[in-house]
């Protein structure tokens, strides 16, 4: 059995997209921000004091991209590894360093001094979004000929950019949002984390 730890409000939600995706029964564990993400108890399983975490036979995985990648390869019968492997990595991983890293700076009103910009993995937050623009011109899927987990996690940093306005509405965003979000998978999910905000 799979433990899945989260808060309704956190990326735990691209987790529990994926745990919908995957198919397989788990356990939910919400926790509250503050003391009950820092408790002993919860810190042995993420030092970090944050959530999400996925626990399953004694193995702890934390940080999105690493648990989506892991279910993908734990329950291969889901079809969510990518039939390329090489784009499956590469826009795994962009996504979870130099996009993430741009859009939260600008967020934050971060700016790179001038001529400072190969300090920054992702040299500026335009040419960020570009290259990932890029990527899926004339392509419906990042991580080959079919929905995967890359498609699952970078999609839902898309998802959330657009809704929130930290990413430009250029078409081929709005055109891969509106595949992902009429998943019946992310449909679930999406019922599930909203009933536990209104719960609260």
């Amino acid at each position: 059995m799979l433990t899945f730890y989260t808060n309704p409000q956190s990326r735990g939600r691209i987790v529990r997209w994926m745990l919908e995706e995957v198919g397989q029964p788990y356990d939910t564990v919400v926790l509250d921000y503050g003391p009950a993400m820092n408790s002993p108890d919860y810190l042995a399983i993420n030092p970090m004091g944050k959530v999400p975490a996925v626990v399953k036979e004694g193995h702890v995985v934390t940080e999105c991209a690493a648990i989506c990648a892991w279910l993908a390869e734990a329950y291969p019968e889901a079809g969510l590894q990518g039939d390329d492997r090489a784009s499956f990595l590469r826009w795994m991983f962009f996504a979870a360093g130099p996009l993430e890293a741009a859009v939260t700076n600008r967020a934050l009103e971060v700016v790179v001094p001038p001529g400072k910009s190969g300090f920054v993995g992702y040299g500026s937050f335009e040419r960020a979004v570009d290259t990932l623009e890029g990527a899926l011109e004339g392509h419906d899927w990042l991580g080959g000929s079919a929905f995967s987990a890359v498609d699952l996690y970078v999609g839902a940093q898309v998802i959330w950019g657009l809704q929130f306005g930290t990413l430009p509405d250029r078409p081929a965003f709005l055109a891969w949002r509106d595949r992902l979000v009429a998943r019946p998978a992310y449909i679930r999910a999406t019922a599930l984390d909203d009933a536990l905000v209104a719960k609260a």
